[in-house]
Formats: C-alpha cells, sequence, structure tokens
C-alpha cells in the first residue's frame, strides 16, 4: 500500500528545499569570506589613518596673530 503524503507538508518542504537553494546561490555569488571583510577593513583603517594624519589643525586664529 502506498504511504499517505499530506501535501500541505510536501508543499513546504518544497518550498524550504528551493529557499536553501537560493541561499546558497546569494552566499556564492554576494558572501565575502572572514579574510576578505578583514582587509577591507584594514584597507578601511589605513586610508582613514593617512587622511587624518595630512590633516591641518587650526584654532581658527591666523598664524601671526595672538
Amino acid at each position: 500500500m502506498a504511504q499517505v503524503i499530506n501535501l500541505r507538508q510536501a508543499r513546504k518542504a518544497r518550498d524550504r528545499q528551493a529557499a536553501q537553494a537560493q541561499a546558497a546561490a546569494n552566499r556564492a555569488r554576494f558572501g565575502r569570506t572572514k579574510a576578505e571583510k578583514a582587509a577591507d577593513l584594514a584597507r578601511e583603517e589605513l586610508a582613514r589613518r593617512q587622511l587624518d594624519g595630512h590633516r591641518l589643525d587650526h584654532d581658527g586664529k591666523e598664524q601671526g596673530q595672538d
């Protein structure tokens, strides 16, 4: 005798598998590894430090005036 299949559960299982497949495809297309994220963060920090290092500090006063 054939097994009874609950159509609601079968539909939900099919939808879950489709969602998992879509998630895997998105991870492959858009995901970044931990090393890539760390490298980008280090690169941004270096750029920020270099920019801040070249900043001119003025108190709003002219150079020759007291």
